[in-house]
């Protein structure tokens, strides 16, 4: 195992780990298990339970985990922005200097919790992320001993060689499957906006608020992902009002609509229609 990079205090640098769910308890033991094997041992890692009592704390080979909840309010809508904001909170309140975000689908690389420390700590006003491989069905929580062999990372976000680190880059390009931030970065950006719930939009209000705040973003070849399989609709019907609701909000945010693609798509269906303010439902 490495040895602990120095925090920009000369003390040992504290590495959080948060990921924030809802079901995938398989998706999430994998996880664990991945963390456990990494050439770098966060000393913190806290699994967010979104409405979901039968999470519950583990400790494997060496690493556990603590369990926080938030509730789902009546309506359903899924809290990721306050979610992962109390996570947050949670590991800096027991001193991390450095917070590492992985969704509950992603096994993280032996090198990811090392890689992003490293860069936090060199950079520490850069918003990192990693790249991400998802893999095909029937792949995942058995080959941890193997994800390099799949190492294929998404093609519409930059994948640097490990040992690389790449700043600067478009803010919509952020995406929350996997990143890290430093905890001078995380308060500079105050956060996840909590004003958006359930699914779509609040990723990218990231990206855009942490550029705002005076951060870089930056792009860790070494912290490699590997986002496990399950179904998914596309473009995402069942979030249609999550997202027309979140759109809005962003384009009161930020002067434009996201999620295009997908709202175009919503369109072709003959789901929503193009308003003066934006888009509705037809």
């Amino acid at each position: 195992m490495s040895s602990p990079v120095s925090s920009l205090r000369g003390s040992p640098l504290r590495v959080g780990v948060v990921t924030v769910a809802h079901g995938r308890h398989d998706h999430l033991r994998h996880q664990h298990r991945g963390l456990a094997r990494s050439d770098r041992l966060p000393e913190d890692y806290v699994v967010v339970a979104m409405g979901d009592p039968e999470i519950s704390a583990r400790t494997l080979d060496g690493l556990g985990s603590r369990v926080v909840p938030v509730a789902v309010p009546p309506d359903g809508r899924l809290p990721l922005a306050a979610a992962r904001n109390l996570g947050a909170r949670t590991v800096l309140e027991s001193g991390a200097d450095v917070v590492v975000f992985l969704d509950v689908d992603c096994l993280p690389g032996r090198e990811l919790v090392a890689a992003y420390a490293d860069a936090a700590s060199r950079e520490p006003e850069v918003l990192w992320s990693g790249p991400v491989t998802y893999l095909p069905p029937g792949r995942g929580g058995a080959d941890l001993d193997r994800l390099d062999e799949l190492d294929d990372p998404h093609p519409a976000r930059p994948a640097p060689a490990r040992g690389e680190l790449v700043t600067g880059g478009d803010p919509d390009l952020f995406w929350s499957l996997s990143f890290a931030v430093s905890a001078e970065g995380w308060a500079r950006v105050g956060g996840f906006c909590e004003d958006y719930t359930g699914y779509g939009g609040e990723d990218t209000d990231f990206g855009r608020s942490a550029v705002a705040a005076g951060l870089e973003m930056g792009w860790v070849g070494g912290a490699r992902a590997y986002h496990q399989h399950h179904p998914v609709e596309s473009p995402p019907v069942r979030h249609l009002d999550d997202i027309l609701r979140n759109g809005a909000l962003f384009c009161e945010r930020w002067g434009e609509w996201p999620m295009r693609g997908w709202l175009t798509a919503f369109e072709e269906q003959g789901l929503v229609r193009r308003t003066a303010e934006g888009w509705e439902r037809a």
